[in-house]
């Protein structure tokens, strides 16, 4: 049997296994999770729940292919359940590597290591309830900073603004590296916070940082960046509402003061000078002046990085594939070694693993189905591997002493949280630890097992 492995069921692992299963392959994926659904169920803001469940719904029709095999609560890497070496030793004629990017972009300040200091992709995984970020110290106090101006950004500040369970927030500071005109976020994230921005505020921020744009023939005028990328602050009835956001531009943190407990207390930034390139683009050069911001949190959301944990090969961004000097701009997907500067066979890498942090489901889910053809074509020109079935790889998994989780665990999951969701009247549940669905799985089958009682007449 010809089987290929998927590592990763996020949006590209598991789109990814469709279309290897309706190429008529057996397909096996291995997943960090529990669940099924990678930063699709962990990563989407909690209440945008229509998205979730048309997502929702689209795995299980996946996981509904009977050639589909799933084995969740399974780590693969050579630091972690099963080795690359172990994973082959399975047989596949294939693998493809949806594993996404789970290490964090740091910047490596002094006084990097006290309490309050989190990656945006762990505190958004903490309020998304994914085990174990569920059960973790992700506190806040009531003053935070964040550092990055993407659509992560923005979602965790209206986390923190808004709907934190606990929420104790006063104010959030924005602070990016550059300018006004470098704005990443999108014009529907913002439009949920854009009442917490006090309009003079932001006014002034656009003054102090003029001067360096206006030399690099930008135009941060208050008319312009309202305009482009906060409209309703243009509405004559705009009216700000606590606690509030702040924007600091051209700013670098360069140091992370602690107090006498450990804590973050404040942020030392340097301010950044902005200089126009000869082809017209700009670069941010950090100065020596220095700004310290009161702050009692901080939470870097400046992208994310491979875990070169996992064993694959790395390259100077991250998971090496196959170069072509010819087409540098091209994505490629085999896995490419640069020790003996080959490719490595059947190995391939797509979604976030192949480029970390670019774009949402979307593209994933094409990125995905592309990856998936790389090694579909790889397989068909293959001799037969002998992959192991799905009994013989759950026997194997279970003799190294792990709980790895199927399709017909993932149903009785998905019983026991509708039923919750019912009781408590929400439009979806989900448990935040794993040892509560293991339970929830265990209750649901002895639920099963048990004879039915005949109704007396």
């Amino acid at each position: 049997m010809k089987g290929i492995f998927v590592v990763g069921a996020g949006p590209a692992g598991m789109f990814a296994a469709r279309q290897i299963a309706l190429a008529g392959y057996d397909v096996f994926i291995f997943n960090r999770d529990i669940k099924p659904g990678g930063l699709a169920e962990y990563g989407i803001y909690p209440l945008k729940e229509k998205m979730k469940a048309g997502l929702r719904k689209q795995f299980a029709q996946v996981l509904a292919l009977p050639n589909v095999h799933y084995f969740g609560n399974i780590l693969i890497g050579d630091s972690y359940d099963i080795s690359l070496a172990e994973l082959e030793a399975m047989h596949p004629a294939a693998i493809v590597f949806a594993c996404g990017a789970q290490g964090a972009r740091k910047l490596r300040l002094p006084g990097a290591d006290a309490k309050g200091v989190y990656a945006a992709k762990d505190f958004v995984y903490h309020f998304n309830q994914l085990p174990p970020y569920s059960g973790m110290d992700f506190s806040t106090g009531k003053h935070i900073a964040i550092v990055g101006m993407g659509n992560v950004a923005i979602d965790i500040a209206r986390w923190l603004l808004q709907d934190a369970p606990d929420r104790k927030t006063e104010s959030v500071t924005i602070v990016a590296r550059r300018g006004p005109l470098e704005i990443k976020f999108d014009e529907k994230e913002i439009e949920y916070v854009e009442h917490h921005i006090d309009r003079d505020e932001l006014a002034a921020e656009l003054a102090r940082v003029k001067e360096p744009c206006t030399r690099c023939n930008q135009d941060v005028s208050p008319e312009k960046i309202y305009a482009e990328h906060f409209r309703k602050l243009n509405d004559p009835g705009f009216q700000f509402a606590p606690p509030r956001l702040s924007f600091r531009f051209l700013s670098s943190p360069v140091a992370i003061l602690p107090d006498a407990n450990g804590r973050i207390a404040k942020l030392e930034v340097a301010e950044n000078d902005l200089v126009l390139k000869p082809d017209g683009s700009t670069s941010a050069v950090q100065t020596d002046r220095l700004v310290t911001l009161d702050i009692d949190t901080l939470i870097f959301a400046i992208g994310d990085a491979h875990d070169a944990k996992i064993g694959l090969p790395m390259g100077p961004e991250g998971y090496a594939t196959e170069p072509d000097p010819a087409n540098p701009n091209e994505a490629h997907y085999a896995v490419w070694n640069p020790a003996t500067e080959s490719v490595v066979p059947g190995f391939y890498v797509t979604g976030w693993a192949r480029k970390a942090s670019t774009g949402l489901a979307g593209i994933a889910r094409h990125d995905g189905e592309v990856g998936a053809s790389k090694a579909i074509e790889f397989v068909k020109n293959a001799p037969d591997s002998n992959t192991l079935s799905e009994e013989e790889i759950l026997a194997r998994l279970e003799a190294r002493g792990l709980h790895p989780i199927t399709k017909a665990d993932l149903a009785l999951l998905a019983r026991a949280e509708q039923r919750e969701a019912q009781q408590r009247q929400m439009p979806s549940f989900k448990y935040s630890r794993n040892d509560e669905m293991f339970n929830a799985i265990a209750d649901e089958s002895l639920e099963q097992a048990e004879p039915q009682l005949a109704p007396t007449s």
